[in-house]
């Protein structure tokens, strides 16, 4: 089973309002982006691990990494799908058709090995892959343009996507490369492979793997990695 895995990271940060990219914000005294990366080189099973980077990145070069060999790079397109497309090309001359792609937001610190490990324990035999994930406990409205409430949603079969995401790097490429051939956009790696008529597989995770978007979630991040430490 061989595994790859992508980090894009190519991204500005628009809804941060910082003049630094969200990913290299101080989070308890390093860059996020180096947790995120600290989660995916713990990995055994990981073979290589892509960083996608912005064109102008002048950042990524000087951070201090652990298992720096297991980690190279390359640059990322406007949208994250075309980042991480660039990231599979990267791999084409040593990945094969039914190798495994682990792409992970970059912007998620928090995110817990033994997750990463479940996901990849539960996925090893399926035909599609999928993400992590967990059920959605708050109430769901639907709203107009005015927000104004027009239903309550049933919140049973929702649930919200996380990362990583995991699925065959043959499967991945063509679904990719079909929505740069359409013009078209996706917000996950799941969202491509559900246009080519497939059904990836939610795996359970925590609730604690956040996503870094706005100021708050940053004070979040480091809460919760000080208590994942003391576990």
């Amino acid at each position: 089973m061989t595994i790859w895995a992508i980090l894009p990271a190519a991204g500005i940060g628009r809804r941060m309002a910082s003049t630094t990219p969200k990913q290299y914000l101080d989070l308890n005294g390093v860059p996020v982006i180096a947790h995120s990366l600290q989660k995916l080189a713990s990995i055994a099973a990981i073979s290589k691990i892509v960083v996608v980077l912005h064109p102008s990145d002048s950042r990524f070069a000087s951070l201090s990494l652990q298992q720096s060999g297991k980690i190279v790079t390359t640059l990322g397109g406007d949208e994250r799908f075309q980042s991480v497309l660039n990231g599979l090309e990267c791999l084409a001359a040593v990945a094969a058709e039914d190798d495994w792609v682990l792409v992970h937001d970059a912007v998620r610190p928090c995110v817990r090995s033994a997750d990463i490990n479940s996901l990849i324990q539960q996925l090893a035999l399926h035909p599609v892959g999928g993400l992590l994930g967990v059920p959605v406990d708050d109430t769901l409205k639907l709203v107009n343009a005015r927000a104004e409430i027009e239903q309550t949603i049933d919140r049973s079969q929702y649930w919200q996507a996380q990362t990583p995401q995991m699925f065959r790097y043959g499967l991945l490429v063509k679904a990719l490369r079909e929505l740069s051939a359409q013009s078209l956009q996706v917000t996950d790696e799941a969202g491509a492979i559900e246009r080519l008529g497939l059904r990836p597989q939610m795996v359970v995770g925590h609730k604690d793997n956040i996503k870094i978007t706005h100021g708050a979630d940053l004070a979040m991040a480091a809460s919760i990695l000080q208590a994942q430490g003391r576990s």
